[in-house]
């Protein structure tokens, strides 16, 4: 009996068993996108810095390298609110104009990043004493990115409604309704970021506390969807 009635209710629908409904047309569908945009300082401040070094033999190599690295990890556990690691550590061999090993030539890193740029500035020119500086750059921390991108995405949807009211206005209808909708966060860094790596250049070549300007960070968020005015 229930067999029979599953069957009735599809034949009465026009819809076969195992049959999916087929959605009615949709009218006066439009497409719409909106965005929001911010300008953020930028709060993160990384920096790299190596020994890179040349010696005859490997193990005398590496032994210097090591020193060089260690002693840059003991400065910086002194600075609290500069985070740092060690990044790759890389040796080359050397060779003549005749393809005959001459010596070896090494390279080890030090990674640091800091929400504190004066803290991270000092250490920097502390550091310089024994190891050169190889980049700085400069981001939005990623908690500042997502509150930034919270706040954001509610501005970006508000603009998506106001064009779906003027849609609404334009097509003489008395209402809409949101079909579709979809939210891209992005943004790009600030074009000052690079001159922040010049100046920091500078002040390498004069062994002083390198001076930088973080510059600012575009973050935005799209929204893009469809809506059926009715």
């Amino acid at each position: 009996m229930r067999i029979y009635v599953a069957a009735l209710a599809f034949s009465l629908s026009g819809i076969a068993p195992g049959q999916q409904p087929v959605e009615p047309p949709r009218y006066n569908t439009v497409d719409l996108q909106a965005e929001a945009q911010r300008e953020i300082a930028n709060d993160l401040m990384t920096a790299v810095l190596f020994a890179e070094m040349n010696d005859s033999d490997a193990a005398r190599l590496a032994n210097a390298m090591n020193r060089a690295i260690n002693d840059g990890i003991s400065a910086a556990k002194g600075y609290q609110s500069v985070r740092f690691h060690t990044g790759a550590v890389q040796t080359f061999p050397v060779y003549d104009r005749s393809q005959r090993l001459t010596g070896w030539r090494g390279r080890a890193d030090i990674r640091i990043d800091s929400n504190d740029f004066q803290a991270a500035c000092s250490l920097i020119a502390k550091l310089q004493a024994t190891l050169q500086l190889g980049s700085v750059g400069f981001t939005v921390s990623p908690a500042l990115r997502r509150q930034t991108q919270d706040a954001l995405m509610a501005e970006a949807i508000a603009a998506f409604r106001a064009r779906a009211k003027i849609a609404r206005a334009a097509l003489d209808g008395r209402g809409y309704k949101i079909r579709r909708m979809s939210v891209s966060p992005g943004g790009i860094p600030g074009p000052r970021t690079q001159f922040a790596l010049a100046r920091a250049a500078q002040a390498q070549d004069a062994a002083t506390v390198p001076q930088f300007e973080g510059g600012i960070s575009q973050i935005s968020v799209a929204v893009n969807g469809s809506v059926e005015v009715e």
